[in-house]
């Protein structure tokens, strides 16, 4: 659950989702979480993450932190069979059960995974995405977004999750928490680029979305 939004809205949100889209993949990926406390978006946020890269017509997305495949479950249905979704994440262990939850899931053929560091392999990348999405340790937000917003077409979007980081983006940062003010910096240069819209949507931990217009 997250740790700034009532917990019985959250649930509320979760089982929209779940009544929306079921799969029973999903239910496997989500039990994982729960056991070995793996970080992933959630149900509702997953479908968000869908809605979002369906609606700029994306076909090429970019996941800069990808752990065993659940965002990239979303994106792959997104796309759709003639796309494709680049994972990264630099565990090869997630890129072997990844590959194992989206071929039951069907999807595995849209999902190319790349092992490594993110920005290393974001690197070796040729061309421009529709959708650059971002969940890699926190410290690396900012760099990400320098990486990426010259790499979105016009009409595309950046997705960062975490960014509301359970309220503690909105008060004056401890001095030793380094992981809230690296996310305070990348909400800022998110919001200072011009030729961005950008929102954050406080759905679960806040997902910045950000719309190229120039």
């Amino acid at each position: 659950m997250s740790r700034w939004m009532d917990d019985a809205v959250e649930s509320y949100l979760t089982d929209l989702a779940k009544t929306e889209h079921e799969e029973p993949v999903l239910t496997e990926m989500e039990a994982r979480a729960a056991e070995y406390r793996f970080p992933i978006v959630g149900r509702a946020t997953g479908r968000f993450l869908e809605l979002a890269a369906r609606a700029v017509g994306a076909r090429r997305v970019m996941e800069l932190g990808s752990g065993y495949g659940y965002s990239a479950y979303w994106f792959a249905r997104a796309v759709g069979p003639e796309g494709q979704v680049t994972c990264t994440d630099s565990d090869a262990g997630n890129a072997k059960l990844a590959e194992d939850y989206l071929s039951t899931a069907g999807v595995w053929d849209r999902v190319r995974y790349r092992v490594g560091d993110a920005l290393g392999e974001f690197a070796q990348e040729a061309g421009d995405f529709d959708v650059v999405y971002c969940d890699v340790d926190k410290d690396g937000y900012p760099d990400c977004w320098r990486a990426a917003r010259d790499r979105i077409r016009i009409g595309g979007l950046w997705l960062c999750d975490n960014t509301i980081w359970s309220g503690r983006v909105a008060t004056q940062a401890d001095p030793g928490d380094r992981a809230t003010a690296f996310i305070q910096e990348h909400n800022r240069l998110v919001a200072e680029d011009s030729r961005y819209v950008g929102s954050i949507v406080p759905i679960r931990d806040g997902v910045m979305t950000a719309l190229r217009i120039g």
